[in-house]
């Protein structure tokens, strides 16, 4: 099936095929990658900050004023 025949499909069948195809891919759970290693690393170093005091929280408010994002 290519977009174009996707895009024809309705709103409600485009969401109904999504769910089957996720339905699908759950139940071949070993075929999905895991994270990288990196993604791990990353999340352990920001662990350590907060356990360590060593970061700050900002607002979404304050980041979107910041233009970071």
């Amino acid at each position: 099936m290519d977009p174009a025949e996707i895009k024809k499909m309705s709103t409600a069948d485009r969401i109904q095929t999504m769910e089957a195809l996720w339905d699908s891919l759950i139940s071949e759970e070993s075929y999905i990658a895991s994270s990288p290693p990196w993604h791990e690393d990353i999340l352990n170093e920001r662990r350590e900050k907060i356990k360590n005091k060593d970061t700050e929280f900002i607002s979404l408010q304050k980041l979107k004023d910041s233009k970071r994002i």
